[in-house]
């Protein structure tokens, strides 16, 4: 069986399940999700790449996102939600919430595991794109295994969640 683990910073929309489970055609894969809860980021990258994308009103709710303790429990939803719709779709799904070292836990996730590849499932975020210091460009030089990056859809997330980020 080929092992995901796929990193996510919201909840799989349907249009995420669809991608990420129809990747290797026919193959059975098993998938590991790891959701880091929103932390306390620099906002104002975060606006401005609202602001690009053009979701001038996330940009604008941008201090009413829950971040560090509060961003726990929408993170727990979004987990549940996306292990839920990963299991819907035939796969088998187990997760976590990653609360601290991201890039460690991932090493250690996909090390245990015996993982095949990794998959971060993220939103656009160009400051960090340009300097590599996105999630996909740094887990490329730390785990070992072949990590891919694909574009988050932008609808159905849970009730009661709010985006999350885990740039």
């Amino acid at each position: 069986m080929f092992t995901t683990v796929l990193m996510i910073e919201k909840a799989l929309a349907p249009a995420d399940v669809e991608l990420v489970t129809t990747l290797h055609g026919e193959e059975e894969v098993s998938f590991v999700v790891l959701m880091q809860p929103r932390g306390d980021q620099d906002r104002l990258l975060r606006a401005v790449d609202d602001v690009a994308l053009g979701y001038l009103e996330d940009a604008a709710r941008e201090n009413r996102i829950p971040e560090g303790p509060d961003a726990f429990a929408p993170a727990e939803l979004a987990l549940a939600h996306s292990i839920e719709s990963l299991r819907r779709a035939g796969k088998d799904a187990v997760g976590e919430i990653v609360q601290k070292h991201p890039l460690d836990v991932l090493k250690a996730v996909v090390e245990r595991t015996g993982a095949d590849e990794v998959i971060v499932l993220t939103a656009p975020h160009f400051v960090e794109e340009f300097f590599h210091r996105d999630w996909t460009s740094r887990a490329r030089h730390k785990v070992g295994v072949p990590v891919l990056k694909l574009f988050a859809q932008q609808d159905a997330e849970p009730a009661g969640h709010q985006e999350g980020d885990t740039q």
